[in-house]
Formats: structure tokens, sequence, C-alpha cells
């Protein structure tokens, strides 16, 4: 993978969502003189800073760590799928399957090995996400409750639910993922 530059992609979403530094740096909760470190690619940001920026800026974490946008493919073939993997669990891969030019909806096909879970924290958006087991069972955390989703099971997850993924089965699970960001 080449370089990539994770201040400038977190500098134009602030210009294109209108936020000042200022205002981004409330909003994820770190300091703005950080915010303008990072943007001018004078600091290396650490996988939770990332993490609160993504939150306030409302994109998926992903999409920090994936090529700029070619808007020419609109075909993702299987053996050509970005991949994402994050720092410090290896055990998560992304394999987006929106082309790079959809930048209002992500799919996304996330592989869960048995007992592993995408995040210890529940997390939220501030938009709509889909999901649907394709393969395996895994178990999610929605507020207060919990539910099995088995193979051919969907959920709808409002703006703001808080939820956690997690696999605690000896199988592996696939989930398919959508998030609408308009």
């Amino acid at each position: 993978m080449d370089n990539i530059d994770i201040g400038e992609k977190i500098s134009h979403l602030r210009k294109e969502k209108n936020l000042s530094i200022r205002d981004l740096a409330k909003l994820a909760d770190v300091t703005p003189s950080l915010l303008s470190q990072l943007e001018r690619g004078l600091s290396n940001p650490s996988l939770n800073t990332i993490k609160a920026i993504s939150k306030a800026l409302d994109v998926p974490l992903f999409s920090f760590f994936i090529d700029e946008v070619n808007n020419k493919d609109l075909i993702v073939r299987k053996d050509s799928r970005r991949k994402v993997i994050f720092p410090k669990n290896n055990d998560i891969v992304f394999e987006i399957l929106s082309p790079e030019s959809a930048n209002s909806v992500e799919f996304a096909i996330v592989n869960l090995i048995p007992y592993s879970q995408i995040s210890n924290e529940l997390m939220s958006h501030k938009s709509i996400e889909l999901a649907y087991v394709l393969e395996g069972k895994i178990k999610i955390y929605i507020e207060d409750d919990e539910f099995i989703l088995e193979s051919g099971d969907s959920v709808t997850l409002p703006p703001g639910t808080n939820h956690r993924w997690e696999n605690p089965f000896n199988e592996q699970a696939k989930i398919i993922f959508s998030i609408n960001f308009k």
C-alpha cells in the first residue's frame, strides 16, 4: 500500500462539512493543536484518535486507510477488493464492496473468525447502518440488549444506535455492511 495521507483526508472531510479546526477538535475531543499537526502531516494519529475523528466526521474508520477515489471503476471484482486490516487486530478484515467512487454509501464484507469482535466498546454512527449475515452466526449488542443473528438474518441500526459486534462462536462468520452517509 502506498503512503496514505490521513491528515489530508481529515482536512478535506472537515472542510467538506464546513467545520473549523476548533469545531472538529471539540467534536472529537482532541486539541486543536493536535488536529492542526495531523492535517499538516507533522504528527501521526493513534488509532483511538482516528476513531474519535471518524465518529466526529461521521465517516467509516476505514475511509482513512484507503487510497484516493478513481471514478472510472464502477465494478469491484472479488479478487481485487480493497481490504482494510486494523492495526493490533489482524483478525478483522473488511473487504470493501463499493467502488471507490461510491462516497455516500459504503458496502463491506467483514470476516469474523471464531471468538473475535469488531470492537470491545459500543459504537454508534450518525448514519443508518444495515447488516446482513452471509455466513455463520454472530452476536450483536444493541443498547442494553443482545441478539444472535444467523446466516440470512439482517439488522437495521438507526442513526445514533449504540451497538457492538462479536463472534463468540467456533465458526467463522461473514457479514455484509452498508452505511449510508447522506
